[in-house]
């Protein structure tokens, strides 16, 4: 038998007619299969998470069938509450598949430890950047007789005196001991040396 004769034939017809039936059919049950396995066209809604605990945004991510991964700890932020969630990924009111993981990011208990800088014999005005570059603040400000005016003495932190290898954490407060620019004693010699009011010369007796 010809091939062309083959190709016509009723047998052939028939078992392509066959297959195409097949075909359609397995297409079909396929993609019914992958309706049900990736849930397609329901999405969950990702919740706020922003200012929760740790506890409390796993059970909201639960309730969503969503699954919490756990980031790094960035720098800490006074605004939220010590290891509370105070960033998420993706972001709240997002629609996503089931099962997604839902990054967050959590507030550590305080600001890291920084090292201090070495502001002894640097004037008021270089000091202060470098304190701020830094992350530090500036505190209070005591003067005491020196000759280098405005010039770093000493540094204290809560009366403490410290050193350029102190660690402290971040956005503490620094004291400064700066010279008055006067030679150490001239501010007691400049006192004994104050005039004296002509009235408290006078004598009690003479009233």
């Amino acid at each position: 038998m010809s091939v062309i004769k083959f190709l016509s034939s009723k047998t052939f017809l028939k078992q392509l007619a066959i297959a195409v039936v097949a075909v359609i059919i397995l297409t079909f049950l396929l993609m019914k299969w992958l309706n049900i396995s990736t849930n397609h066209g329901e999405f969950e809604t990702v919740p706020d998470l922003a200012g929760k605990s740790i506890s409390v945004a796993e059970i909201e991510l639960n309730n969503n069938n969503l699954v919490m991964q756990i980031q790094d700890s960035a720098n800490y932020n006074p605004d939220y509450p010590k290891f509370s969630v105070i960033e998420q990924d993706p972001a709240a009111g997002t629609k996503v598949k089931e099962n997604r993981k839902i990054y967050i990011t959590l507030n550590p208990s305080g600001y890291r430890k920084m090292l201090v800088p070495d502001l002894t014999e640097k004037t008021l005005r270089q000091a202060l950047p470098t304190l701020e570059a830094v992350g530090f603040q500036l505190g209070n400000r005591t003067y005491v007789d020196n000759i280098g005016k405005d010039v770093v003495l000493k540094m204290l932190h809560k009366g403490k005196e410290i050193h350029a290898d102190t660690r402290l954490p971040k956005m503490s407060k620094i004291d400064l001991v700066l010279g008055n620019g006067n030679r150490p004693g001239m501010s007691s010699e400049q006192d004994s040396l104050a005039p004296i009011d002509a009235e408290d010369n006078i004598p009690a007796d003479l009233d």
